[in-house]
């Protein structure tokens, strides 16, 4: 994966700061969803920017949803989340059950 080249400049490289992201990304359980801020706090488009340029298959990237619950992959995302047992209400993840507490993945 080559690391986003931009986003707020900071201690770490952009490699590095790409990495925490995805280590978080991985550290997300079958069943629970993370929002783009809780894996990149403060810079949540930069979670996204990973996400979208990282083209390894192990990374759940599905597993990553709006704050509010909506996603942004539509349906392909939600078929993945669905078989994983993430609980809906309408079209959006039920974040109150299905949102991984910020302590327990860190």
């Amino acid at each position: 994966m080559s690391p986003p080249s931009h986003g707020a400049e900071g201690a770490s490289s952009p490699s590095q700061r790409a990495e925490a992201v995805l280590a978080r990304v991985r550290a997300v359980p079958e069943g629970y969803v993370r929002t783009y801020g809780d894996v990149s706090p403060g810079a949540p488009r930069f979670a996204g920017t990973v996400l979208f340029e990282c083209d390894d298959p192990e990374v759940p990237w599905h597993r990553i949803v709006r704050a509010d619950g909506s996603l942004a992959k539509g349906t392909r995302q939600r078929r993945l989340l669905w078989a994983e047992g993430v609980p809906f209400r309408g079209e959006q993840v039920d974040m109150g059950v299905a949102r991984l507490p910020l302590e327990a993945a860190d």
